[in-house]
């Protein structure tokens, strides 16, 4: 009898694993968690899992006719290539991993998505990463891509930022980008963005910074010296942060005009008022545009226990993308990453999240066309400006159009 007890025991052992296996979607997190890039790494995860954990307890997934919940695994690649590559070995081994959300650094996504496109794993790229990351495979005539990303490119940055300048009638700006992936691509975006407006703007200098770097008088005077009427950025918060406390040092009054990590929340701090009328595009504002907005934007904050995201636009983001991978999930009727990915390149039904109601924003990959397997289009993006403290919209007829769209 009690040799039957203790073989009852061990079958137990051995079974309850695998029945919580079959009642959960594996789905891992990647970013920058620490280093200069965590707000937006903290923002994406924390929104993630802010929607994950209103599908675990409201009604979940259902696949044939069970209820599924999401388990979660997190990695920190602390913004470094080679934490990417680890990462992106270690994820790939996971036969029962189901897919993966996440990624902002450029240089990460080129070291680690490799092992994560031969393993065959979805992933969906969120908040950031450059022009890249997904035109490595077009580059490469990849014909069968499990990569999507879920940002605003820095093709419709690039080209919202140059026309900003062009609007307000700037015939001589300067460019002044980090050493990263990030940066050059950027840098690259930005300069085919201005031979479009053909002799409109001057690019006076093109100023690189490393990742770290706290002084950029140097660059400042080159630029101000050429005449410059706007800088033109493409880095993260800290080294922003150093260009605009640069600028009232040398008392250059110019605005700044960059990519969305204008309004992380370590630029928007170290600059201080110095950071007021920087202008950035923004798929996201922490205002309460619509209900549904407001209602992410209160339960985010309570959540979390603050009164202000670190990176609206990532949080925003992380939660959209897991309510698409969801859609894709419950779509495929399962687990498996690759009917999963089948699913994303056509959803079926309207998901609507906090930045819009979103309907088919995948296609099926084609590697003459990257934007396939990209979800933003320009018109789901705005103009945001740094205003003490806080971004708001730089134009009311944006709040009113997104507030209607929703």
């Amino acid at each position: 009898m009690n040799r039957n007890w203790l073989i009852s025991i061990l079958l137990s052992s051995f079974l309850i694993p695998s029945a919580w296996a079959e009642n959960t979607v594996k789905i891992a997190i990647t970013g920058p968690f620490s280093g200069g890039s965590a707000p937006m790494g903290t923002s994406m995860r924390d929104g993630a899992k802010l929607a994950i954990n209103q599908i675990n307890q409201g009604p979940g997934i259902t696949i044939a006719g069970k209820k599924m919940t999401f388990e979660v695994i997190e990695r920190d690649d602390e913004g470094k290539n080679e934490r990417g590559a680890l990462i992106g070995q270690e994820l790939a081994s996971m036969d029962t991993l189901s897919g993966i959300i996440g990624t902002v650094n450029t240089g990460v996504a080129l070291a680690g998505d490799k092992f994560i496109q031969e393993k065959g794993i979805t992933k969906i790229i969120t908040p950031a990463a450059g022009s890249a990351s997904m035109t490595q495979w077009s580059k490469a005539g990849v014909k069968d891509l499990s990569i999507f990303r879920f940002a605003a490119h820095d093709g419709i940055q690039a080209a919202m930022v140059v026309e900003e300048a062009a609007r307000r009638n700037f015939a001589k700006v300067a460019i002044f980008h980090d050493a990263t992936n990030y940066g050059v691509s950027g840098r690259e975006d930005l300069m085919e963005q201005i031979k479009k407006q053909g002799d409109k703007l001057t690019v006076v200098a093109t100023e690189k910074f490393n990742v770290g770097d706290k002084d950029m008088t140097a660059q400042l005077l080159r630029a101000k010296t050429g005449g410059a009427q706007a800088i033109l950025t493409w880095g993260i918060g800290p080294e922003l942060a150093a260009i605009a406390n640069g600028m009232a040092k040398i008392d250059m009054k110019v605005p700044m005009i960059g990519g969305w990590a204008l309004s992380m929340s370590n630029f928007i701090d170290n600059a201080g008022k110095n950071g007021n009328g920087a202008l950035m595009p923004q798929t996201f504002i922490e205002e309460g545009s619509s209900p549904k907005a407001k209602q992410f934007i209160d339960s985010y904050h309570k959540a979390y226990n603050v009164t202000r995201i670190p990176s609206p636009v990532s949080a925003a983001q992380g939660y959209d993308a897991v309510l698409l991978f969801a859609a894709a999930v419950e779509q495929a009727q399962s687990t498996d990453s690759r009917k999963i990915k089948e699913a994303l390149e056509n959803l079926q039904a309207p998901v609507a999240g906090v930045i819009a109601t979103w309907k088919h924003p995948y296609q099926p990959w084609n590697p003459n066309d990257v934007e396939t397997h990209e979800a933003f289009r320009r018109e789901q993006t705005v103009m945001g400006m740094v205003q003490d403290g806080k971004v708001v919209f730089a134009d009311e007829k944006d709040r009113t159009r997104l507030s209607s769209r929703m």
